[in-house]
């Protein structure tokens, strides 16, 4: 029956990779992101937007007529269809649209697409696929009105020679002569957005910085397909009193964020692998809000503190906004705490450390793949005492199963007296029948501390390994590493003492098929870890099986019973 059963089970395997392979060719690839706005020259005569496209910032605490229209939306001419100009860097191609000064468009020459594309990765668009966008305008005198600058040209480009470049906006509210500026610098995926205002009037008038950043409903272009757990896709803030708080969009849609004045913080949009933050300046008081606009775009946004300009005086206003890979070091260099972006789930205290020491491998080896190998070494290796003592019980129950069925035959009416027997013998032969459990209940946090640390690491992301595997933070593409996976369990299994329950036996049985399948879809980096830690783990368990079994004092006492 056996036999029959098996023969079914093959071409059914078989079946099902066939399946799945040819699943993940029709479904598994992420949509093209269309092409960058286009560029036109911008209107000579660029004049202030009229006033219902104005800015405003909802009072705290928050009242329900304030859920809407924080920042109004964009007039009824889209920011793809009206004047933009073209700013490149070597990390960064943006489109800036004069009429209020956003970030409509922000591509990563760095990074690509999908894996062997050309096409850099996009992370601000505002088309019909998806928009996300970063906003920033003035409040003057209490009333916030998008300004239609006028730039000085349509298209910059950072030069091979040059550290800094300065893109100039210049408009007019109310009698206040305004020139934004973008400062972009080489190598940096952080911007200095700046205010610098000239009170012409012949009276003071107040201004206040606003950043915005606004997205819609769409979902993460950058997570993949997988049936393993999502990477986070929604708001954040950061304040002296709570480092670091995710606001889902849920939460932005019913309001339930409370405004707050913080010292310093930031605000941040975060999706898998890539970040657009706001970060103010540290040394000033921020109101940090978030709300819907007119277009039901989720928006996370703060206010800076209220300045006076006197009259024909002049100030300088401004906050730093990153849009960028979500790379410690990077993200270190911006702003406190804004790091913590890179999430790594409630085991951040084991993830952040096996990532420290990934990294540092990979400095020496410069191969993410092998680094793994290397990192899964030298964990077993710390567990290796541990891993040892379990196989040792292990190896004992195997040798003596012989005599634990002799029992279990001989008392099996009595299950009392079975137990009791049963424990006698443990005890005698130093038998721990929960030991083989030990190594696994171990192993989880860390397997899951490396499922998050290898999910959300961009640095793994299309990073290459050898042979089939170019991407470590996508599924093996072939399956075939899941499989190995599945393979090397059912050997593990074979060092196992037989469970004395058949039921459980049964089961046992199952489990390598069962984490093959769901191994299916985890990322090749993670697998590549279990397989070699499955690896380590029988070469280790052999060797002591064999010495126990070799042992003429393992059993002596149940012989000289006898």
């Amino acid at each position: 029956m056996d036999v029959k059963r098996l023969l079914l089970l093959i071409p059914l395997a078989v079946l099902a990779y066939l399946l799945v392979v040819q699943w993940n060719q029709d479904y598994g690839q992420v949509a093209p992101e269309p092409d960058a706005p286009a560029i036109t020259a911008p209107a000579p005569d660029a004049q202030q937007a009229p006033d219902e496209d104005g800015l405003t910032v909802p009072a705290a605490p928050r009242t329900e007529q304030e859920m809407t229209g924080d920042m109004p939306a964009e007039t009824e001419q889209s920011s793809s269809t009206r004047d933009l100009v073209a700013v490149v860097t070597d990390v960064l191609d943006v489109r800036i649209d004069p009429q209020g000064g956003d970030i409509v468009y922000a591509a990563l020459p760095q990074h690509r697409m999908t894996l062997g594309s050309e096409r850099p990765y996009v992370l601000l668009s505002d088309n019909e696929t998806r928009s996300y966008v970063a906003r920033s305008g003035l409040q003057v005198d209490g009333q916030g009105g998008r300004i239609g600058f006028t730039p000085e040209s349509t298209s910059y480009r950072l030069a091979d020679d040059e550290g800094r470049l300065d893109v100039d906006l210049r408009g007019e509210l109310n009698g206040v002569e305004v020139v934004k500026r973008f400062s972009f610098e080489r190598g940096s995926y952080a911007v200095e957005v700046s205010y610098f205002l000239a009170n012409n009037t012949e009276e003071p008038v107040t201004a206040r910085f606003i950043g915005q950043l606004a997205r819609d409903n769409s979902p993460d272009p950058s997570s993949g397909v997988s049936m393993g757990m999502k990477s986070y896709l929604g708001a954040a803030y950061s304040s002296p009193e709570d480092r670091y708080q995710k606001v889902d969009f849920d939460d932005v849609q019913s309001g339930k964020f409370n405004n707050r004045d913080v010292q310093g913080g930031w605000v941040a949009i975060i999706q898998h692998y890539f970040v657009s933050a706001w970060v103010p300046p540290q040394n000033q008081q921020n109101l940090q809000y978030a709300t819907t606009d007119a277009r039901n775009r989720n928006v996370a946004a703060f206010a800076g503190p209220v300045s006076t300009v006197a009259a024909d005086g002049e100030t300088r206003l401004g906050a730093t906004l990153y849009m960028g890979p979500k790379v410690q070091s990077y993200l270190e260099e911006v702003a406190p705490n804004l790091r913590l972006t890179v999430d790594f789930g409630w085991l951040w205290f084991i993830a952040n450390p096996l990532f420290w020491l990934l990294d540092h491998i990979q400095d020496i080896i410069g191969n993410w793949g092998w680094s793994i190998v290397l990192l899964t070494v030298l964990v077993k290796l710390a567990m290796w005492p541990l891993s040892a003592k379990a196989y040792k019980s292990m190896a004992r129950m195997r040798k003596l199963g012989p005599e634990m069925q002799r029992l279990k035959e001989q008392y099996g009416d009595d299950r009392q007296k079975m137990s009791q027997e049963m424990m006698k013998f443990y005890q005698k032969e130093k038998i721990n029948p929960l030991g083989g459990c030990l190594p696994i209940l171990v192993q989880m946090p860390v397997f899951i501390a490396l499922y998050w640390m290898l999910l959300e690491s961009v640095e793994l992301r299309h990073a290459p390994f050898m042979f089939w595997i170019q991407d470590l933070s996508m599924k093996d593409p072939f399956f075939i590493l899941p499989i190995l996976m599945g393979a090397s369990m059912f050997v593990q299994q074979l060092l196992n003492p037989t469970p004395p329950d058949p039921m459980q036996a049964k089961i046992m049985k199952m489990l390598p098929i069962v984490f093959t399948f769901f191994f299916l879809w985890f990322p090749a980096g993670l697998v590549i870890y279990w397989v070699v830690n499955n690896v380590i783990s029988i070469a280790q368990q052999y060797v002591i099986t064999r010495k126990i079994e070799n042992d003429p004092s393992v059993g002596k006492a149940v012989k000289s019973k006898r």
